[in-house]
Formats: structure tokens, C-alpha cells, sequence
């Protein structure tokens, strides 16, 4: 039977596509390129209506829970923040009282919630230290415990997130990743023998003739300092779900779903501890206030305590058990909390397919203009939320009506066929605005740029009469028709 339990929800808000696709003159500026691919008012709009539904009273109540003793974890994604800081700075600040208790640990989320990973890993580790850094400086506090994009995880994320310095990492547990193992207690990946490597794999190199410095550390002896890889703490799938998804289903035979029983469920579970999580909008917005979800939450750690059963964070959990941590062999496709598990929820359909594949030139194209902010566009356009909401292309059944349930209503108007097309479309636009700015480019357009000038200069020495002062040649390159991109 388990005695300890941890309580994670995760908050995020997608930066949503502006369809039908706008067109993006040649040569436009980054912020209209920006402006024309996001459609930031229709963000704002659903922004505002969540925070009054969910984001407030959630957060005081779960304030309320915390200073009455729970232990309780929460991430982020700066997809959120970035919106928040820009509408509403009161909501943030309450999330920071939030976080600033004892009681709160504040888990590291993929910054944008896209799959960075799927495309470029090098980028995700650095990306991962920096949304570590970004939530530092916002909350004052350092993850520890990291949550990738869909609770994604793998070998490859596995051993990004090792070398990106987490401690600890979420997973959800499945079935056909778990086996025979139940998701109630610590894993990790890590080999219980080491590998018999070359000593030579362990050294940074130096340039010839010279001595590292003994300050020198490499990531890779920072990373060796830890004994293990990260410690993986697995989300039971049916417990979660049983609040996330089937609170307010009155055709479920556990409807409708009070406290007492559900502290029954979780104390009676075996194993050494649970791990429940929740997207935090299951409270106001998934299951309104008039389901009883607010009730439900704020009986449930009474109920818990009359049970013998403590809540506690995750890096508490590790910290407790991770003398007895168990190896989990992990799979090379990525499990998901999403859908059915795998990522054949994002991936399953042709328009999705078609859509990851202009992710990736679009990633692309901005790794070879060498522009951060082409790049950190790119990786926006990455977000999972643009393939989660295309799943129903095709399909019928519960996932594709979760699907259909978060594509903005305003879409809908272009009909199914038009939304597909639309949302390829914008990916289109995206790769020829940044096609200016490749290095090759701007180089050619500053030679024609001199060479224009050059011979400008030439033509109006031949035709200026004797004693006439130079003009600026600057609008007769205009009027010759000469769009030039600044460099």
C-alpha cells in the first residue's frame, strides 16, 4: 500500500497559428514576419478567458492546500509565462506566491512545448539549461525535476536530459514501455556496469602543448560527478486520468467521483508511492466549477491524512527512495501521456505528417540563416500543439474528439480541408520570409547594393555639369525598382 503520493500539474498555452495564412512580403522585417504567422489577438482572447476560469481560483486554492500542509509540484512552459508577463502580471505574481512555498517544487518544462528533441537534440539540452535559467530568474527558484514536451520520454530525451544536468525527470507509464513493472516506484536508465571504454573517452581535449587548466571542468566531468542518470518518476495513467479526463464524465461507472473514494483508490494502490498528473487546466476549464472539481480538490488531502497517505514533491520521492531505485529499460520511440502512448497521436494522420516535415525545413532554414531569432521562430513553429490539434484529420473515436475539442472555433469556419491546407500554408510562408536572410544572400545583395552605387556614382559624374554638388542617388535606386534587403 502506498503511503506517499506527489501531485504534479503542468501549465501551458499555446502561441496559436494566425489561418487563413497570411502572406509575408519578401523582405519583411522579423517582427512582421512574426505578425503575420502568429495570430497574438486570438491568444490573448483565450488567455483571458482560461485565467478566469482556471488559472485564478486554481491557483488560490491551491495556495489555500499548500499553506494547510500539501506538498505539491507545478510546471511551466515559457509559451505561458511569455504571455502572462505581457496580459497579465497579477496572475504571474500570484504564481509566484504559489511557487516561493516551502511546499511547492516548480518542475522544468520544455520552454515552448515543442519537439525540439525530434529535431535538433544538441539544441534541446542547451534550450533546457536555458528555460532552467529563465525560471530561475522568474521564480527565484532552480529545477530540479524536469517535464518534457507531452511528458515525452525516450533514450535519446533520456540521456539529453542527463546531459542537460536534471536530476529527476516525468515520464508517464505505460503499459508497453513499464512491462511487468508497476509505474509505484523510482527508476532510472542508467547501466548498473560501466562501459569499458577507452581511457581517452573521458578527456576533454587540449590543444597540443598545453596543460588543461585545473579550474577546467567539462560537461562531461560535471555530468560524471552524479552517480546515476536521471531518477524517472512514472505517472499512473489510470488514477491520473480518472480526475483528468473522466472527473465530469457522467457516463463513466465511477461517476460521480468523491474524495473519500478516491483517497481509497490511492492509499490502497501498491507500491512505494504514486505520482499523479494533471494538466492544470482540468481545474475550471476541462471540468467546470459547477462539476464539483474545486470541492473535490479541497476535500481530497483530509481524506488523504485519515488514510495514513503524505504528499510530497518529486525531488522529495527521489531523495527518499533512490537507495532502491529500479533500472527501466527504455524505449527508442518516445512514450506519451498523450492519446493511446505513443507518438502516433501527433504523427498519425498525413496532414500531420506533412506538418512535422515542414517543421523540420523550417528549422532548417533558420539554422542556415544563423539568425537567433529566425531560430527561435523556428522552434515556436515546432510547438506539438500545432499536430495535437490536427489528430482528428481522418479519425473518429474519443482522441480525435480531445483534438477537435481544442482547435480553435474560429478555424473551423475554413472546414476541415481548409484548416489542413491553411496550417501548411503558413509553414510555406514562413521558410520563403526567411530565405532573405541566408548569409549567401544578404552577401549578393550587398555586392549588387555596391555595384549600384558604384555605377550610379559613375553616371552621375558623366551627366552632372561642371561645378554641380553630388545628390544622394538613394531615390533614383528606388524609382529604378531595386528592392534591397538590409543587411
Amino acid at each position: 500500500m502506498v503511503a506517499e503520493l506527489a501531485i504534479y500539474t503542468v501549465v501551458h498555452q499555446p502561441r496559436r497559428l494566425k489561418l487563413p495564412a497570411q502572406p509575408i512580403p519578401r523582405g519583411a522585417s522579423i517582427e512582421d514576419i512574426v505578425r503575420c504567422l502568429f495570430d497574438e489577438r486570438m491568444n490573448e482572447r483565450y488567455f483571458r478567458k482560461v485565467a478566469t476560469y482556471c488559472y485564478y481560483p486554481a491557483t488560490r486554492l491551491f495556495l489555500d492546500l499548500v499553506r494547510q500542509g500539501l506538498h505539491f509540484s507545478i510546471g511551466f512552459s515559457l509559451s505561458f509565462l511569455r504571455q502572462a508577463e505581457a496580459w497579465d502580471p497579477a496572475l504571474l505574481d500570484l504564481f509566484r506566491e504559489l511557487v516561493a512555498h516551502e511546499n511547492v517544487e516548480i518542475i522544468g518544462v520544455e520552454p515552448y512545448h515543442s519537439f525540439l528533441f525530434l529535431l535538433d537534440l544538441p539544441a534541446f539540452i542547451a534550450r533546457m539549461q536555458w528555460m532552467a535559467d529563465e525560471i530561475e530568474r522568474i521564480f527565484g527558484k532552480r529545477p530540479q525535476v524536469t517535464d518534457t514536451t507531452e511528458m515525452c520520454m525516450s533514450v535519446t530525451i533520456y540521456h539529453a536530459l542527463d546531459l542537460a544536468g536534471f536530476r529527476g525527470a516525468l515520464m508517464d507509464g505505460r503499459p508497453w514501455v513499464l512491462g511487468w513493472r508497476e509505474s509505484t516506484h523510482l527508476y532510472h536508465y542508467t547501466e548498473e556496469q560501466p562501459y569499458a571504454l577507452p581511457p581517452q573517452a573521458y578527456r576533454p581535449p587540449t590543444a597540443p602543448g598545453r596543460r588543461s587548466s585545473g579550474n577546467h571542468r567539462s560537461r562531461n566531468a560535471v555530468v560524471g560527478d552524479r552517480e546515476r542518470g536521471p531518477y524517472l518518476l512514472a505517472r499512473h495513467l489510470d488514477l491520473s486520468d480518472d480526475v483528468g479526463y473522466r472527473f465530469s464524465n457522467r457516463s463513466w461507472s465511477g461517476y460521480p467521483l468523491y474524495a473519500d473514494t478516491y483517497a481509497d483508490w490511492l492509499a490502497h494502490t501498491w507500491g512505494d508511492f504514486l505520482l499523479l498528473g494533471w494538466d492544470y487546466e482540468t481545474f475550471g476549464e476541462h471540468h467546470r466549477v459547477d462539476s464539483g472539481i474545486f470541492e473535490f480538490m479541497r476535500a481530497l488531502p483530509a481524506e488523504l491524512a485519515r488514510r495514513g497517505v503524505q504528499t510530497r514533491t518529486p525531488s522529495e520521492l527521489i531523495a527518499r527512495f533512490q537507495q532502491r531505485a529500479y533500472h527501466l529499460p527504455l524505449p527508442v520511440y518516445p512514450t506519451t501521456w498523450a492519446g493511446s502512448g505513443g507518438m502516433e497521436f501527433f504523427l498519425g494522420n498525413s496532414a500531420q505528417q506533412t506538418i512535422f516535415q515542414l517543421m523540420g525545413q523550417v528549422y532548417g532554414m533558420a539554422r542556415l540563416t544563423e539568425n537567433p531569432e529566425l531560430l527561435d521562430l523556428a522552434i515556436w513553429l515546432a510547438q506539438s500543439d500545432n499536430l495535437h490539434l490536427i489528430q482528428w484529420f481522418g479519425r473518429s473515436g474519443p482522441e480525435a474528439e480531445v483534438s477537435a475539442y481544442f482547435t480553435p472555433r474560429e478555424w473551423w469556419e475554413l472546414g476541415p480541408d481548409g484548416v489542413i491546407r491553411e496550417q501548411q500554408q503558413v509553414y510555406l510562408n514562413a521558410i520563403r520570409a526567411m530565405e532573405p536572410y541566408l548569409p549567401t544572400t544578404v552577401a549578393r545583395q550587398e555586392r549588387l547594393r555596391a555595384r549600384l552605387a558604384r555605377s550610379s556614382t559613375a553616371r552621375s559624374a558623366r551627366t552632372r555639369p561642371a561645378g554641380t554638388p553630388g545628390q544622394d542617388q538613394g531615390p533614383a535606386l528606388l524609382e529604378a525598382g531595386y528592392v534591397l534587403q538590409k543587411a
